[in-house]
């Protein structure tokens, strides 16, 4: 029997018994390895929601993780319901499934798109965005750092686009051209059950075409494509974009199923059905297929090219500083005397 906390060493090979690989090394155990590990950090995720008020942002939050993950809009008097400036708010909740855990963060942005002048409106969310990466790299060159930086920053941002069936607003072009250089970008048509099917793929097709002209790179991005595999699956995936979604929270009776859907006077829209809307796939995406892919490139990438700039910019400002107050004595700290005549 083997000792407590060491594997127990397989017997050598007898007459009953059969003969010990010797070829087998054993490299795949890391796989399991690497799991328990996983297993026992737990998993974060940081999702941005933006898009005007009455969108369906919180009910599609709740409706991909099945949980009250997002908070819904009170009612209030209009000067309530309206932000004069573009509130900030972050939800953080632990989930677990089938012995999994994660941490999920809703961040949203109430009051985005709902003023009569939304002129650079974008720029709170990124200031907001920076100081993530800030408050993360602050962390992370710190002499006494801890062994695991608490991640703030957001990995992906879903996008709102209103469903009027025509093209992008200029308010929509400016926060995706802008913002997509420094998060993952999703862009999602809400509450696209408004749009007849006609509609929609027009609308879909317009939208691609603008993203293309205006040279605004959405999640998945093809720099980042890392095989013939992941471009095969990502061109699909880009092909489909925005995602044309529906949220509910409401489950109803359909064929003796219960669904998540919303019920109409002509039938039942159910969420999760692909030839109703396109929710399953944003879901897929966002945790079933990509969801590491999404948090490796909002590290390794929109994070790097933070990173890079802010020590650029200290050690700028750290020679200029020097080589300005610097007195000629540190220059030289031992001049020659002069030679007497």
């Amino acid at each position: 029997m083997a000792e407590a906390g060491l594997p127990e060493v397989p017997p050598l090979a007898g007459p009953d018994k059969p003969t010990m690989d010797f070829s087998y090394v054993g490299i795949d155990a890391i796989l399991e390895q690497m799991r328990r590990k996983a297993m026992k950090q737990g998993f974060e995720l940081n999702i941005m929601v933006v898009g005007q008020s009455g969108l369906g942002k919180s009910t599609l939050m709740n409706t991909l993780f099945k949980s009250k993950v997002s908070r819904k809009s009170v009612m209030g008097t209009p000067e309530e319901r309206i932000p004069k400036t573009i509130e900030i708010k972050s939800i953080s909740h632990d989930i677990e499934e089938k012995g999994v855990r994660m941490k999920l963060t809703v961040i949203d942005t109430p009051g985005f798109g709902d003023q009569i002048n939304n002129e650079n409106c974008w720029q709170p969310i990124m200031k907001f965005i920076n100081d993530q990466y800030e408050q993360y790299l602050q962390e992370e060159i710190n002499i006494d750092r801890k062994k695991r930086i608490p991640d703030s920053r957001v990995h992906c941002c879903i996008y709102f686009i209103p469903p009027t069936g025509h093209c992008l607003r200029p308010l929509d072009v400016e926060f995706m051209r802008r913002l997509s250089k420094v998060v993952n970008i999703v862009p999602v048509i809400a509450k696209a059950d408004t749009l007849t099917l006609e509609e929609r793929d027009f609308f879909k097709k317009k939208i691609r075409e603008e993203l293309r002209a205006y040279s605004i790179d959405v999640y998945p991005q093809k720099e980042f494509d890392e095989d013939a595999e992941d471009r095969l699956i990502n061109e699909k995936i880009r092909e489909m974009i925005p995602f044309a979604v529906v949220g509910s929270d409401q489950e109803y009776q359909v064929n003796g199923r219960r669904l998540l859907g919303r019920k109409t006077k002509w039938g039942t829209i159910e969420v999760e059905n692909i030839t109703h809307c396109e929710f399953a796939y944003l879901r897929d995406l966002l945790i079933r297929t990509h969801m590491q892919n999404i948090k490796d490139i909002a590290s390794s990438i929109h994070y790097e090219m933070y990173r890079v700039r802010r020590l650029n910019e200290n050690n700028m400002q750290a020679n200029g500083l020097s080589s300005f107050h610097t007195p000629s004595t540190l220059i030289h700290p031992h001049p020659r005397p002069s030679p007497s005549l």
